[in-house]
């Protein structure tokens, strides 16, 4: 097994420690015992908090069916807020004025759109794909392959699936919520399930199929009860 890149000590902040060209603009802000990976890539107005640790090398479980392939740098767009403890790996990309909340966890070739939140302790997996605006709240988890428009607001709580096969093979496949959809706290998406533009699926529900545009879906399993109105579209 390789070793890990060198990283050494720099005095621009409290126990921060570099990797291989990693060059720092002026006008980025950095909290204390902040790691940063070999060739990672920061804009202007980046703030990184306490504990982050930006371009992880990626490391995969005995059983993972995840690629292996050489990632590359991570990228942090202008204005990007990196917050206290939170992990973004090598290969992700983080657009203009998004945050990733305390303790969050962003993986490998996730792309977090311009202004889009991630909230405290939520993960966002591989290959995940997220526009600009969403808000995602407090302990959410992302699956791998699923891919968020723009505008969407995800609940505390919600947890999103891709293996139909519950571990047992297969391919793996992502949710995709379409644009200014809502997903309530708690909720529990199926794999491949689609949320459609609009549509609102209420806290708790269980969602084992398709989410029609415009939809109120409620219940376990989830099933349509209304129209959201004219006054709650974006």
């Amino acid at each position: 097994m390789p070793s890990p890149p060198a990283l050494r000590p720099s005095d621009r902040a409290p126990g921060l420690l570099l990797g291989d060209g990693v060059e720092l603009p002026g006008s980025v802000e950095i909290g204390g015992n902040v790691v940063i990976h070999a060739g990672t890539a920061l804009a202007e107005g980046v703030v990184i908090q306490d504990g982050a640790i930006l371009g992880k090398p990626l490391t995969l479980g005995a059983h993972s069916r995840a690629s292996e392939d050489a990632l590359p740098p991570l990228v942090v767009g202008e204005g990007a807020r990196i917050c206290a403890g939170a992990v973004v790996l090598a290969g992700a990309r983080i657009g203009r004025r998004a945050m990733v909340g305390d303790r969050a966890h962003v993986r490998e070739r996730a792309t977090i759109g311009e202004e889009t939140t991630i909230g405290s302790g939520s993960a966002v997996d591989n290959d995940v794909e997220l526009g600009a605006r969403v808000r995602v709240q407090t302990g959410c988890y992302l699956t791998a392959f699923s891919r968020v428009e723009d505008d969407v607001f995800v609940a505390p709580g919600v947890l999103t699936t891709n293996d139909p096969a519950a571990g047992r093979g297969g391919n793996l496949e992502g949710v995709v919520l379409r644009r200014a959809c809502r997903i309530g706290g708690g909720a529990v998406l199926l794999p491949g399930i689609e949320v459609g533009e609009e549509a609102f699926v209420a806290a708790g529900a269980v969602v084992t199929r398709d989410v029609a545009p415009r939809s109120l879906v409620m219940g376990v399993p989830a099933k349509a009860v209304r129209e959201v109105p004219e006054d709650e579209l974006l």
